[in-house]
């Protein structure tokens, strides 16, 4: 498990090769998890736009293998407990508002802004 300055770094990496502002979330920040979903593949995740001013606002939406349109698809979980639950997207989780990104364990990734500039 990286530390904070090298999971900072390799955040500040696939902003910068992919075009996005640097916006790394707290520790105590919350995220949408489909934890059922947990040890599928492919994993994808997408920030978005926040709606309200409301600092408590989830923004990320991750889940692994196939979405489902169930109203209890997603949980709510802390990113400090990310690093146990599904560290591989930590080095996403600085991608701005309007990101998205596909990886999988054979090393696939694809990284997309999917609002106009």
């Amino acid at each position: 498990m990286p530390n904070q300055a090298q999971l900072a770094a390799a955040q500040q990496k696939i902003c910068t090769q992919y075009g996005s502002a640097f916006a790394p979330l707290r520790p105590d920040d919350t995220v949408a998890i489909a934890l059922d979903s947990i040890g599928l593949q492919p994993i994808a995740g997408r920030r978005e736009v926040k709606l309200s001013h409301d600092p408590n606002e989830i923004t990320w939406f991750i889940y692994c293998g196939e979405y489902l349109d169930d109203d209890d698809f997603f949980s709510p979980v802390h990113v400090s407990h990310l690093a146990e639950m599904l560290p591989e997207v930590l080095p996403y989780l600085a991608l701005s508002e309007g990101f998205g990104f596909i990886i999988d364990h054979d090393g696939y990734e694809d990284v997309w802004c999917f609002i106009a500039d």
